[in-house]
């Protein structure tokens, strides 16, 4: 399918930046007119990715989050990637309630809060270069009759 549109951003890993990246990702995809319901899963799923490239990616430096948007004529990918410290084991970090850093009283449920939101998910990572989250999402108020 070809992209009716394209953008892309980058920003410094503050977490200042998470609503930031949320409200673009919501105006750049308003564009196809989703239902308040679409609109409001991908900005949660983009929610989780970018805090997760934050708080995981550069737990205890800083860096620069991505975040590409392409749109199609039925619904949007968004990619959001990271330089950071990388996944050691991605099947397990995608396992709801799994946690690195329970001290942070954090849930665990990431990776499932964006599988529940968009249609698809993929996580490539290494450990040591960074974080890379594509996920699509499907916009059935645009699909045909």
């Amino acid at each position: 399918m070809q992209p009716i549109n394209y953008m892309k951003l980058e920003f410094s890993s503050k977490s200042s930046n998470e609503g930031f990246a949320r409200v673009v990702a919501a105006a750049f995809v308003s564009q196809v007119d989703p239902t308040i319901e679409e609109m409001a899963d991908v900005k949660t799923a983009v929610s989780e990715a970018v805090t997760n490239a934050i708080i995981h990616g550069y737990e205890k430096t800083s860096g620069l989050v991505r975040m590409e948007c392409i749109l199609y004529s039925d619904g949007v990918e968004i990619t959001v990637e990271d330089d950071g410290q990388g996944i050691p084991d991605v099947n397990l970090a995608r396992q709801p309630m799994y946690t690195s850093k329970p001290d942070m009283e954090r849930s665990g449920m990431g990776f499932t809060v964006m599988e529940s939101f968009m249609d698809r998910v993929e996580v490539i990572s290494e450990v040591g270069k960074g974080t890379k989250v594509t996920m699509y999402k499907k916009f059935k108020s645009l699909e045909k009759e």
